[in-house]
Parts: C-alpha cells; structure tokens; sequence
C-alpha cells in the first residue's frame, strides 16, 4: 500500500521503535553521550531498522528513555506516542470538552491515544470486542462500543473529531457521528495531495495522490467536516513530551506479549493476527 512512498532497499531490517543504550556517537551530537538510555522511531529515518542488536537513530529521533520504564516498556511507546500526539494534538488540536472517537481502543495506537485524549480533557468514543470492554473503560474510555453487538455509526453523535484507524467503510461511516466543523485524521489512507506535497513529491504524484482522495474529501466537505492523512514523523522532541507524560503516569504502557529475539517472526505473525491488546515486543538479550 504504502510502496511508492517507503523505498525500502531489501534486503531491509524491519521494526520502527526501539529502546537501548548508545554505544557510539557521531562528532556533531550534542544531545547524547554513550551510556545514555534512550528511546526513539528510527521510521522512515536511518535506513535501518529496530529489529537488530545495533541500530542507527538519527539524534533528532531520540530522547531520554522515561527513568521510570524499563527497556521493554520504553520500546512499546515511539510510535504510537508519536502518531497519538501528531494527529490529536497537533493535527486536530483537541480541546478540552471536545469529543473524538477512537476506533480499535484495545490496539497499540488504540490504547495509548485513549490515554492521551483523556490527559487533553476530551471524552472519548471507542469500538472493541467484548473481551476487552474493560481494558477500554480503565485507559478513560467514556463511550464503548462493542463491535459485535452494535455500529458506532448508529449510537455516537456530535464528535468533533475522528482517528482513522480502521481499512473499509469506517471512515466514510465516521462522517455520521460528527458535526460541523470537526475532523477526521486518518492513518490508513487515502493519502490527500496535502501529504505528498509535504513530502516533496513531484506535481505529478500531487495529482495522483489528491484524485485517490478526492471521494472522502467531498463528502467531508459536505458536512463541513475536514479531512486529512497523517502520515507520522519521527520527532525527538515530541517523545521527550510524551516521556514527561510517562514519567508522570499520566499515560502508562499497554503489552500484550513480549517475544525473544530469536522469535522475531513469531513475534510479527502474532501482530497481524490483529489480536494484540496494546503492544507486542521483541527483547533483545
């Protein structure tokens, strides 16, 4: 899906975040010294990926690993901090009172952008399976759906702002639960020209990328509704605030499983099962 837009170079190490102490730095580094404990997404970034022993993180990818989490915890965040507060933050600016449905609380992005809506004051709409209804409600979730007795889209009204997570309909169904003047932040697509002129693309590729999202942006702005693609960046920065957050319990990791190393593959076939509540790690010993 996202080919034409991640150039990977096989054969390509795989994984995004990582938590680990630096062993090396580069003559320009001011922020780091070796020893330090760090965390970071090296997505779209270094070239290499989280899935080794050693990896190269760009120093404005980086920041001080939370004192109060261990490696593994740490390792669960990047991401889904990152895209959590980039597009409930940054790109929909929830305010307190604002409503925002979160759709698939119980997932790794789901599980930590409940917690962060409800540090922002907002009240939170989600969908889950019965299983994990209480997980949802202990993260801050107000309105639960369960997705295998109802549709969102028939119980929630008057949001102000939607995470696109889900691939489908869901995004075009989310339009019925808000009102004017909301927005819709998605992270599954379609991509808008918006995007792929944040990411240099050429006028061409502009063109292409708007007509792919031409359908979903008319109907938003049908309803006065705003919709955009996020595609999430590495941002040091932004993990230190998270990390503050962290450091405050404010927000605290969700783990499913934890896998060795040497069950990387596992480890991966385990999460596109798509039944992870929270986060699945590989620890490297």
């Amino acid at each position: 899906m996202f080919k034409p837009i991640l150039r990977f170079q096989l054969p390509a190490t795989l994984g995004s975040d990582l938590a680990g102490v630096v062993v090396e730095v580069g003559s320009r580094v001011t922020r780091f010294k070796p020893g330090d404990a760090v965390f970071a997404s090296v997505f779209d970034v270094s070239g290499t990926g989280a899935l080794a022993e050693f990896a190269t993180v760009p120093e404005a990818a980086a920041a001080l690993k939370p004192e109060n989490l261990g490696f593994v915890q740490a390792a669960s965040i990047p991401m889904v901090g990152l895209t959590a507060w980039q597009a409930l933050r940054v790109r929909a600016r929830l305010q307190p009172g604002q409503k925002v449905f979160i759709p698939a609380g119980a997932g790794g992005i789901g599980t930590f952008a409940i917690q962060l809506a409800k540090y922002l004051g907002a009240k939170v709409g989600t969908t889950t399976s019965t299983g994990n209804v209480g997980l949802v409600r202990s993260l801050g979730a107000d309105e639960v759906i369960d997705y295998k007795k109802q549709q969102f889209e028939d119980v929630l009204r008057s949001y102000d702002a939607v995470l696109g997570t889900i691939r489908g309909d869901a995004i075009e169904k989310s339009l019925q639960i808000l009102k004017p003047g909301s927005a819709i932040v998605s992270l599954v697509g379609p991509p808008d020209g918006p995007f792929a002129r944040a990411r240099g693309m050429n006028a061409l590729m502009v063109l292409v990328f708007g007509l792919l999202s031409w359908k979903i942006v008319r109907r938003a702005k049908t309803r006065g509704v705003a919709y955009s693609f996020l595609f999430v960046q590495p941002d040091g920065g932004q993990l230190a605030e998270i990390g503050e957050l962290l450091e405050a319990a404010s927000i605290r990791p969700v783990i499913d499983k934890v896998f060795p190393f040497e069950q990387a593959k596992e480890a991966l076939a385990y999460l596109e099962t798509g039944r992870a509540k929270g986060k699945v790690v590989v620890q490297i010993k």
